[in-house]
């Protein structure tokens, strides 16, 4: 590894000054500086310091100077690509320039005159870059706001109080609807001074009725109608007023044709119109590489944040949808308010930059919605109940997607189900704590989940033909589906995972969160106010991460869990895991044993005793229980390790597979399934090891690697293979080999898919095996995820 200039060593291993954390060992620097985290610093600081380089210092400004008369002055001395002005704290302004050249050019010339002003210009003052920590004020903000709601909660009477308490505490007030009313009729009349019969349309939590203070203001600008009447203006003879292609003159029209520009050259005209029309608007920005790309802007005086974007017509839909709903229940606004303001204070969401891997809050918002449909009864319909109870005026499809449903909430039947918010509020905790979001894909539109081996394997073409022979056009959109550790469809626009951007630690996260609420919501503590005037109810559950123990594993569990993720899967495994349909945990747990078995032999050179039941033994096994796995499917459990045959493979050692007797046959192009009373074969293994293998494993690997591509411990087969050879090599073999059993389970379909090994010592005499088991929760997992990516 070349030498870091951000890297600091200390007594207690190395310093990442650039980062601001600790790092223990050589291995953890490695894997630190060739991290995400660690190269994005680099590259921003990289950035800001080519911009400070690019960039001069203008002083000397009056408040009625614009961007645009320092960009006419300035472009005499090289191409100017920005100018940031701020007229709160003394007029100045700091002009960007493409080339350094320019910043040159500026400072060689002895006076600068705009307008009757002497201009002030000097070089951009350089700053070093830090890491501004964010978490330390955050979590502060967090404490305070609870301490000035834990009062008024603690003497309401009950649960439901609470929870209408926050609700109205922080749900937008009437004068801030207005202002944001009187700021959108200024936009359109604005707007359409420049775009002709364009309309701006909000969405999202401002009007989806589940706003709070000082949450953004969207908008989105329809230029369908601007399109029509430009391209009707098109053909106009020339007159008064007009060019010569029959354009006017002073229309914003002349500069750009709609129906071929781009959105980010339109969008970038949008900018343009809101800093020199909008009076109070400052902070414009383009974000062109979002996925729908927006302009983003703060209006001064009513301290607000706004988006406006020219090609999300479905959000707008999307809000519609919400807006129903809350007129359908009136128990789900409340309930919404409750769990964002806990997901906050976990920091399971909320997010200012509205980026990361955090729930935003459409999301937390359909998470409610789906459990609400999965109450008995149900509490809220499906979307595809609700587009059979629309009438045939209402019929909606925008972008090849039905969005049908009423459009008043008189027309949905009132739910039967007469739970309260106390009892919903804990039902919610329950349902998510052992959810499977991993092997599931949660669909509001159905109103279930769907198995993931659904959205696995079919290519493109197979998707659009099985959507025409189906007569549904919107399944094909599906292809597009990002899966990850969380799944969540949003409820018209199928191609999308509104929690796409959740990791395996989010998931985590959120899951354990859940499970911290439903031990909490069982107890008296959560139901009954206390006499004594202690925090109940949901005092203790909204208090901020951090504040409330958690909960420590049992003592002498000794086990290690294996999580289904998709990341971790090749191409080839996920189209045999769409094949296997309802019967993918089992394939995926079958291929996850082989791989322990795997890292055991291949690669820790442990013995295994003949009592051990293998994977292979189990493949036949499960294969025995199910009874409608063909042919085709079950060879797909092979061995690709050049172990014993596998499952359906000629029999050397007598294992054959069920007579077809026991086999339904299949219908052509359906999926195999696997019985509802197949039970998942569990292998148990009894090894031993002779060598401390994992002693000095770190310093023997960056010998063998030294003059090779730095790599994660675990990352490569063939190497950790060659570091265990190298210590049985040269290291004396234990006198009393360690003996222990590694019992194996799947878990999943009412749970978090995953598998768990649970491990217990036989013969133990030099006291090694916590040792080897504490190495193992570590390198074991990410070993089999090794495993499966390249040999899957």
């Amino acid at each position: 590894m070349e030498p870091e200039a951000d890297i600091k060593t200390t007594a207690k291993g190395f310093f990442c000054m650039l980062c601001n954390v600790n790092l223990p060992n050589q291995s953890s620097l490695e894997q630190h500086v060739l991290g995400r985290k660690h190269q994005t610093l680099r590259t921003v600081r990289s950035t800001r310091k080519k911009e400070e380089e690019h960039s001069v210092f203008v002083s000397g400004l009056k408040p009625d100077t614009t961007q645009l008369d320092l960009v006419e002055y300035f472009r005499q001395f090289g191409a100017v690509t920005d100018v940031i002005m701020d007229k709160d704290k003394g007029v100045f302004a700091i002009v960007h320039f493409g080339e350094e050249a320019g910043v040159e050019a500026v400072l060689s010339c002895p006076e600068h005159r705009l307008k009757g002003l002497k201009l002030r210009v000097k070089p951009r003052e350089k700053k070093e870059f830090k890491l501004i920590l964010k978490n330390k004020d955050n979590d502060q903000n967090l404490q305070r706001a609870f301490e000035r709601l834990k009062p008024d909660l603690c003497q309401t009477a009950s649960v439901d109080a609470q929870m209408q308490h926050v609700m109205e505490r922080f749900q937008l007030g009437d004068n801030e609807k207005k202002a944001r009313g009187l700021l959108v009729q200024l936009l359109q009349e604005v707007f359409i001074e420049f775009f002709p019969d364009s309309q701006v349309l909000p969405f999202g939590s401002s009007v989806n009725t589940f706003g709070v203070h000082s949450c953004d203001l969207d908008l989105f600008l329809d230029l369908d109608n601007t399109k029509i009447f430009q391209a009707h203006a098109k053909p106009e003879q020339t007159g008064e007023g007009t060019s010569d292609d029959g354009r006017s003159e002073d229309s914003i029209l002349s500069d750009i044709d709609l129906s071929s520009a781009s959105p980010t050259e339109v969008l970038e005209l949008v900018a343009v119109i809101l800093r020199r029309c909008v009076p109070s608007v400052h902070k414009v920005n383009v974000v062109a590489g979002a996925r729908l790309p927006v302009v983003k802007f703060h209006h001064r005086e009513l301290n607000l944040h706004g988006d406006i974007t020219i090609n999300n017509r479905l959000a707008v839909r999307n809000t519609r949808f919400l807006q129903l709903c809350s007129g359908v229940e009136v128990r789900l606004r409340p309930l919404v308010f409750a769990i964002r303001y806990w997901a906050k204070q976990k920091q399971l969401a909320g997010n200012p930059s509205g980026a990361g891997s955090l729930l935003n809050n459409y999301a937390l918002t359909l998470l409610v919605i789906f459990y609400l449909q999965n109450r008995q009864p149900a509490v809220l319909p499906t979307v595809e109940q609700l587009k059979a109870m629309a009438c045939e005026e209402e019929e909606c499809v925008i972008e090849g997607w039905n969005c049908t449903f009423p459009s008043q909430p008189i027309a949905v039947p009132t739910s039967t189900n007469t739970q309260n918010l106390c009892s919903l509020l804990a039902g919610f905790f329950t349902f998510y704590a052992q959810f499977d979001f991993a092997g599931s894909v949660i669909s509001l539109r159905e109103g279930r989940v769907l198995p993931v081996a659904d959205f696995l394997g079919q290519s493109k073409e197979e998707e659009e033909e099985e959507a025409m022979e189906e007569e549904q056009p919107a399944k094909a959109h599906q292809s597009g589906l990002k899966l990850g550790p969380f799944n969540l469809l949003d409820p018209f626009e199928l191609s999308h995972n509104v929690a796409g951007n959740l990791t395996e630690r989010s998931r985590r996260s959120f899951q354990r969160e859940c499970q911290e609420g439903e031990k909490y919501c069982r107890s008296l503590q959560y139901q009954r106010k206390s006499t004594k005037g202690k925090t109940w109810g949901l005092v203790r559950l909204f208090c901020p991460q951090g504040n409330v123990p958690q909960s420590k594993s049992e003592a002498g569990d000794l086990s290690i869990s294996i999580p289904f993720k998709l990341s971790a899967l090749p191409e080839e495994l996920r189209l045999r895991l769409h094949t296997a349909g309802d019967a993918f945990r089992q394939l995926w747990f079958q291929r996850v044993c082989f791989a322990v078995e795997g890292v055991f032999q291949r690669v820790l050179r442990c013995g295994s005793a003949p009592s051990a039941t293998t994977a292979e033994d189990s493949a036949v096994e499960m294969e025995s229980a199910s009874t409608s796995l063909n042919t085709s499917t079950a060879s797909d459990l092979t061995d690709s390790w050049g172990e014993p045959s596998p499952p359906g493979a000629a029999s050397a050692g007598g294992k054959r597979r069920l007579s077809s007797d026991s086999d339904d046959a299949s219908p052509h192009g359906k999926k195999p399934r696997l019985g509802r009373g197949a039970k998942t074969a569990s292998p148990h293994w009894v090894w031993t090891q002779s060598h401390k293998v994992w002693a000095g494993r770190r310093k023997v690997r960056r010998e063998l690697i030294k003059d090779r591509d730095a790599r994660p411990e675990g990352s490569c087969v063939e190497v950790e293979s060659q570091v265990t050879a190298h210590i049985l090599d040269k290291e004396e073999a234990l006198k009393d080999p360690v003996e222990f059993k590694v019992e194996s389970q799947m878990v999943g379909g009412t749970e978090s898919t995953k598998a768990l090994l649970k491990f217990k010592p036989n013969r133990d005499n030099e006291g090694l095996f916590q040792d080897f088991f504490h190495f193992l929760e570590v390198f074991l997992p990410k070993m089999v995820e090794t495993l499966l990516q390249t040999e899957g």
